[in-house]
């Protein structure tokens, strides 16, 4: 079995390349929210409809997780990478055409680059990654999301002061360009093991899908990521709408706890990935990261104007420590399961599961407000589903302890 280079330099040249490009992709996937406003008014259609881009661009992103596996095995995850970040940087240029259907097309194009990103970098990382450290690297790498959320919140509005937003679209699909060009100087040090004789036709793109529900223990972590991934959406989708609404917040006060969010997730992200390799029990942290995401969001219903300012700001931090810091040991666990070759294959499988959530869930989420004309009803049930979720988690048997069979214990 081929010994990969798993050395202190190489992981840290491995973890800083796959956290940019998590950074860059997640950057790019958030610039059109942002500007949105401005482009609604200029292409003549309602702000609230801009919301069907994410739902289509995470719909794309669900597919394209499908159709890594081939392609990840005969480029190599960094010229995969590259071409990822690419096609996102053509979505954000296809966006500033002006159209409605441009927008369309641009969602599409855009979730095509960033869900395949992720495989990609599991695939990179399980290789360089001994089992030992792997829940901690993998929360590193993860660290990506938030941080690509605050580069986007900062540097997308600084830049419409000075230009109008197809120009800012342009200049981060720019960003994007760079930053896939600078991958080259690692392509050559990790695109090693290479298989050209893959077909460059998608072939069985359920294949994925199979591997993930063909395992007990890999069906119940994807199924309970549906439910976990649906929760992170709402809470951080519509809680400052919640604050202005309920509490009587203004945007900016508002605006202030989302970021409490944001920044919890990227120090928890690291710290229970630590614990997880420490005590070897990924599985349950999951389950007790999901029942203490339950309890966070259980507390969020019960929010009203009589609530002091710091207990607020609290559970969000309590809600981002731990419904916005899971994601990094899931992906570890799932990259456990399998051997080095199907990790892109089992990654992209697990995330149509989990994307499939993030889509579903707001909707239904909308839904519930328009029903009963408040939160409450929303929030409870994604307690609900969440504590299920979590129990699920903590009941299932701890029989595999690690990748030992895969790469060892190096």
């Amino acid at each position: 079995m081929t010994q990969f280079d798993r050395s202190h330099r190489t992981v840290a040249i491995a973890v800083m390349a796959t956290t940019s490009v998590q950074a860059l992709v997640t950057m790019a996937s958030l610039t059109v929210s942002i500007y949105a406003p401005q482009a609604a008014r200029d292409i003549g259609i309602a702000p609230e409809h801009i919301g069907v881009y994410a739902s289509l661009l995470y719909v794309a992103a669900m597919l394209g997780s499908l159709l890594t596996g081939r392609l990840i095995l005969r480029f190599g995850a960094i010229r995969f990478s590259q071409g990822a970040m690419l096609l996102c940087a053509v979505g954000l240029l296809v966006c500033a055409g002006g159209q409605w259907w441009w927008f369309l097309l641009s969602a599409c194009i855009l979730g095509f680059g960033y869900g395949p990103t992720t495989p990609a970098s599991s695939h990179l990382l399980s290789r360089h990654t001994s089992a030992r450290s792997l829940s901690l690297v993998f929360s590193i790498k993860q660290t990506g999301v938030p941080l690509g959320g605050v580069f986007a919140g900062i540097l997308v509005p600084f830049l419409l002061i000075y230009f109008n937003w197809r120009v800012v679209s342009a200049l981060i699909a720019m960003a994007i360009i760079i930053g896939a060009l600078c991958l080259q100087a690692w392509r050559k040090r990790f695109d090693v093991e290479l298989t050209p004789s893959q077909p460059l036709v998608f072939g069985n793109v359920l294949r994925p899908l199979r591997l993930i529900f063909s395992r007990p223990a890999l069906r119940v972590i994807a199924l309970s990521t549906f439910f976990l991934s649906g929760t992170q959406q709402c809470y951080i989708y519509f809680l400052v709408t919640y604050f202005e609404i309920v509490i009587g917040w203004s945007t900016q006060f508002a605006g202030f706890a989302l970021s409490l969010v944001g920044g919890a997730a990227v120090i928890a992200r690291i710290g229970w990935g630590a614990v997880a390799d420490a005590s070897g029990q990924t599985r349950r942290i999951l389950g007790f990261i999901a029942l203490c995401m339950a309890a966070a969001t259980l507390v969020t219903a019960g929010f009203s104007a009589a609530w002091p300012t710091w207990a607020v700001f609290t559970v969000c931090a309590l809600f981002g420590a731990t419904g916005m810091a899971w994601n990094g040991i899931y992906l570890a666990e799932i990259s456990r399961h399998v051997s080095p070759e199907d990790v892109g294959h089992a990654t992209g499988g697990a995330l149509f599961v989990t994307f499939a959530g993030v889509v579903i869930a707001p909707p239904l989420f909308g839904l519930a407000i328009d029903l009963t004309g408040g939160f409450t009803v929303g929030y409870l049930s994604l307690a609900v589903v969440t504590a299920v979720a979590g129990i699920c988690l903590l009941l299932l048997p701890m029989g595999y302890r690690g990748r030992v069979g895969a790469l060892g214990e190096n």
